[in-house]
């Protein structure tokens, strides 16, 4: 039978991955409260259609920093996809070329950056960084990245410590031993460090260390993890070039703000000024219209990739996409948007359940 939806994926991902793998791709923090209110959220959000305006052409495309992409649809960082198919995150990167739409790659990738770049050479990627302790190795990692044709740096700001992740706990997931960490180098080393723990995220980071980022690289600087009016106008304060509104899947704090119900006070601190994407919860062309409507230049999808990684490899990643670009370009038509630009705030309303 063909997968439909995403929900369709996701179910038979359940079905293919192993126990350990489905928990770890699947599991939130603490009891869940946010991993499913970031879908949820979207639930109460309505929308409200236009008619009669000549719908026989519509443009779902967009930019975002400057680059054309085929809709405002990427691809979240998330780690380990040789979890769910054996070429991991080169096949992601296959599927996002072919779909023409961004690539955020992990820093816990399990493909080199190496690798990933051979594999979809025509690729928009972004380059997803987890600070390590190590300083130097953090240089090493964004220059690289820059020197293999990255075109954004995305520093995650969510991770001073890692999540309480319940189900990990309980199944004594070890992923260091499982997968390399291929991106996390010595120069004295070949291969990936297996030994490398993976809570050494710096917990020092700071806003003062922004501009020692910035001095590094040419490429704009992206904060993924904001989720308060406040960090917004400190996001601008510092230079960055955008924001992605996120809660990490819901995988770090329990109990905050579901990623769309964040969105709309991070737009109104930032008035413009820079471009600001969100994800967390997406599962339909409905969701990305929402999202759109409520100031976002474009949604990133995190778990969904992995459930068609899990389903049919590339293809699967490919489909997912297509799918959700398919359901997008329904939801402007049946709402009357020709184009990205048309999207406005006039289009939704607050469920009052």
């Amino acid at each position: 039978m063909p997968l439909a939806c995403l929900t369709d994926f996701q179910a038979l991902a359940r079905e293919r991955l192993s126990k350990s793998s489905w928990d770890y791709i699947d599991g939130g923090a603490g009891e869940g409260v946010t991993r499913d209110d970031n879908v949820a959220a979207f639930k109460k959000i309505q929308l409200r259609p236009r008619y009669l305006r000549d719908m026989s052409k519509v443009d779902i495309s967009t930019t975002i920093q400057g680059e054309k992409i085929s809709a405002p649809i990427g691809i979240s960082p998330t780690g380990f996809h040789r979890l769910a198919c054996t070429d991991g995150e080169m096949s992601t990167a296959r599927a996002a070329q072919a779909t023409d739409v961004c690539y955020i790659t992990s820093t816990y990738a399990s493909c080199t950056l190496e690798d990933i770049v051979t594999a979809a050479p025509r690729g928009l990627r972004w380059f997803q960084l987890y600070v390590q302790p190590d300083r130097q190795l953090n240089k090493q990692l964004i220059q690289r990245a820059e020197s293999l044709g990255f075109k954004a740096l995305v520093i995650t700001v969510d991770v001073p410590t890692l999540g309480n992740r319940r189900h990990d706990i309980r199944n004594q997931l070890d992923l260091k031993t499982n997968l390399l960490l291929k991106n996390l180098q010595s120069p004295q080393e070949g291969s990936g460090m297996p030994n490398l723990q993976m809570t050494a995220i710096d917990p020092s980071i700071s806003w003062n260390d922004l501009s020692w980022f910035q001095s590094l690289t040419n490429l704009p600087i992206i904060l993924k993890g904001i989720l308060t009016r406040e960090d917004a106008e400190l996001a601008l304060k510092h230079n960055v070039q955008g924001i992605i509104v996120s809660n990490h899947g819901g995988r770090q704090l329990d109990e905050v703000s579901a990623s769309i119900d964040a969105l709309p006070e991070v737009i109104a601190a930032v008035k413009g000024k820079v471009e600001v994407y969100v994800d967390g919860g997406i599962r339909s062309g409905n969701d990305v219209l929402k999202a759109l409507a409520l100031g976002a230049k474009c949604v990133f999808i995190g778990r969904p990739i992995l459930w068609g990684l899990a389903c049919q490899g590339e293809s699967g990643v490919e489909e997912v996409l297509n799918i959700l670009k398919k359901e997008f370009h329904i939801s402007m038509t049946l709402t009357g948007c020709r184009s990205v630009a048309e999207i406005n705030r006039d289009l939704i309303q607050f469920s009052r359940l």
